[in-house]
Parts: C-alpha cells; structure tokens; sequence
C-alpha cells in the first residue's frame, strides 16, 4: 500500500473499506468536543455491540418467565448455553471445537492449566516468561512456583527486554537452547501487552516441545487480533479473557485451549461438576467423570449473562470473519505507522515492530512523561492507553476504527508534541 498523508486518502480508503458498515454495528462513546471519540482503547476495553443488550435481555426474560425450567426450556437452554459459543471460539483461535471452552477469568483459567501441565520436579521445574509479561501472570507464575515448593528467584526465568523495548522470539529461543533441559514450562503471550509484538509461536513451540517443555499462552492481546493457529502450532494450552478484542464487556467471561493430544492423559486437574459427564452429572455421582475434551476443566455452571454478551460480539466476527478483519487491520497499523513516521520527531520512539506480520493493531510509542501528551489527546475526545513509565498504546481496531480516525489521531498527536 502507498499511503498518502492526507485527509482525502483517508476518506478514500474509508469509502472503499469492505468492513465499513460494522462500525455502525458498535456503540461509539460520545464526545465533548466531536459527536464520537476517537477510540484506539479497543485492546483495553473493547467496545459495547448493538445486539448486546437484545441478547442478554433474552436470557432476563427466560429468567423472569421461566425462572429454573429455563435451564432447559428456554430460547437457548442454560444447560447447553456455553456451546452456543464453541465453534465461534475454536475459528477465532484456530482450534478443533472439542479443544476450546468458554470459562472463568483468564488467572483463574491459567491457574487450573498450570495444576495440569506445570509439574516440576528437582530437575526441570523452571517456568520461563517474557518481561514483562502481564502482571497477573507474572503473580500467577510466581504463587505456582512457590506452591510447588520451589524458590522463584530460582525457577523464574524472566527475558528482559531488548534495546528496542521488546522481547523478540529470536530471544526465545536462544534462551530455550541454553536452558531447555531445565525448564518445565513456557508461558508466553503471542502479542505482548507492552511492546505489542508478535511471536512466532510455532518456532518457539518445535524447540520447547522438543527440549522437553509444555508450552502455554495468554492470548488476552491476541484472541481477535491476530490469525491464531493453536492446534497446528500444537501448543499444550491456552487461556484467554473476552473483554478487550472479544467486546463482551468489563470482566467477561474467559475461555480456555487444550490440544486434543492431551484428551486421553488423564491429567491431574482440579475438578468440578461442569466438568463432570454431561450424560450423568444430575445423578450426582460421587466419582468424578470428566467430560473429553477442554470442557473437562470446567467447575462451576457458567454466567449466562456473561456468555450471552459474548456471543453477541462472536455473532460480528463470524460475519466479518478474522481474515478480513485482519487484513484491515494491517492497512490500518500501516497508516497509523506512515503518518508517525511522517511527523519526523524525535520526542518519541516506536517500539512494536515495523514488520506487519510481527505486530497486531497495536502501536506503542515509548514517550517520556508522554502521560501529558495523552491528556492533551483525551481533551479532544482521543481515547488512547498509557503504561507507566512512558508508553502510549494506540490501536486502531479494525471493526469499528477507520482511516478518518488514524489520520485524526496523528494530527492530534503532532500539535500536542
């Protein structure tokens, strides 16, 4: 693509956007200063579809006219009400539909995913981590190793970022190469929340596999994001939350990934009801029966409020499908990447790559006491993310931002520096 930087370039790429129509399909927050902000806070927060509240009223009314028979007489019976989401969930992270299931939080589902497959012993028992890595896996990591008996300072392998601010998957693997024989598990995230860099998963995943290491993810930047490819990557599991890219509202539901290897294991796990046969499970029994498959790891019978605003939003990515929309997204993080370029200043460095197939919708700036210059941003309704110390986040997502806002955004940006 040959950018122009100019309001008529992006008005034109927005007449000949395919995907245009989805904006209107999500509630924009209004402005002070302009009818709509500009939103670039979608990895954050992800914005409310039209259809959520229809689909969460439905659930109202069963509750309300059916109260408990609605567990299975209801429009969409509560019993199977998960399901409604599973084929959605297994295209967006490129899974078999047996291997996904809707559950949970993401630390909640990280921790039952390391009871499983974070088994160490005195030889291998070390977890390596990228930093830095989301705080709540980090803490995750952390209470897991001690749980275990083992010193983090220890078995707590943290890649430190490079000169660049990011930590690269050619760093990965020079440090599964050096210290493979002693690591137990890897958990990464395929887009980092910071540098907003795209691993390449299946390398790593061949050398990890290879040395003896489990391999897990966190794909809270990645689900929605970028094309996912977990069972051919053939990664152990994966853990996810639904409430930045995914648009099911503040702390919706999580979901998580086992690959169908692990099907037959019988793996250690903690256990509930849910996650019992569904065939027997009213019968009470005082045996635990897993259910084959991720559904295995379900406790508790899970929110169907939550569930119904997530199958709302999965309803628009089954319509748009994630190709597309990551085709967009990468003409729109180019544009975003052409006009800071342009600007020519000095004030601020890029750090997520300029490869577009290492990188997802996220730009990161690295702005020192950048903080006032997202204030400025905020005053004209221009939502963007800070990070302490000195990272802007801005992501253009593609359901619902277009060229106009990336072009708008910049010369926002250029007044305030």
């Amino acid at each position: 693509m040959r950018y122009k930087a100019t309001q008529d370039f992006a008005q034109t790429m927005d007449a000949n956007d395919p995907l245009r129509d989805f904006r209107s399909k999500f509630y924009m927050p209004p402005g002070k200063t302009r009818a709509e902000c500009i939103y670039l806070c979608g990895h954050s927060l992800g914005l409310q579809p039209r259809t959520t509240q229809t689909c969460i009223e439905e659930e109202l009314a069963d509750w309300r006219n059916l109260a408990v028979k609605a567990h299975f007489e209801g429009q969409h019976p509560w019993m199977y009400y998960h399901e409604l989401v599973t084929d959605s969930l297994a295209r967006l992270t490129g899974a078999k539909p047996i291997e996904v299931v809707a559950m949970n939080s993401l630390t909640t589902n990280l921790h039952l995913m390391m009871v499983s497959f974070y088994r160490p012993t005195l030889d291998r028992h070390k977890i390596l981590i990228e930093g830095p890595a989301f705080p709540s896996d980090r803490y995750a990591v952390d209470s897991q190793i001690r749980y275990h008996g083992f010193d983090p300072d220890e078995s707590l392998i943290e890649l430190q970022p490079d000169a660049q601010g990011r930590v690269s998957s050619t760093q990965i693997l020079a440090a599964l190469e050096e210290h493979g024989e002693d690591i137990a598990l890897i958990l990464l995230s395929p887009v980092n929340y910071t540098s907003g860099i795209f691993l390449d998963i299946r390398s790593i995943t061949r050398l990890a596999q290879a040395k003896g290491c489990k391999v897990g993810l966190d794909l809270a930047h990645s689900i929605g994001n970028v094309v996912l490819k977990l069972h051919e990557w053939e990664v152990d599991f994966a853990v996810w939350c639904s409430y930045k890219y995914l648009n099911a509202g503040p702390g919706g539901i999580g979901g998580c990934f086992v690959h169908s290897r692990h099907s037959d294991d019988n793996l250690p796990r903690f256990a509930g009801w849910w996650g019992h046969n569904q065939q027997t499970r009213f019968q009470m029994p005082s045996e635990f029966e897993p259910i084959l498959g991720a559904e295995g790891w379900q406790l508790s019978n899970p929110p169907i409020f939550q569930l119904a605003s997530l199958r709302a939003s999965l309803a628009l990515y089954d319509e748009a499908g994630m190709e597309r929309l990551r085709a967009k997204s990468r003409l729109l993080t180019g544009f975003l990447e052409f006009l800071l370029q342009e600007l020519k200043s000095n004030q601020f460095q890029q750090i997520t790559p300029t490869d577009p197939s290492q990188r997802g919708c996220q730009i990161s700036l690295k702005i020192p006491s950048g903080k006032n210059i997202q204030a400025k941003l905020e005053a004209q309704d221009i939502l963007t993310d800070w990070r302490e110390p000195d990272i802007l986040r801005l992501a253009p997502v593609p359901f619902y931002n277009s060229f106009s806002d990336v072009f708008q955004t910049v010369e926002a940006l250029r007044k305030a520096l």
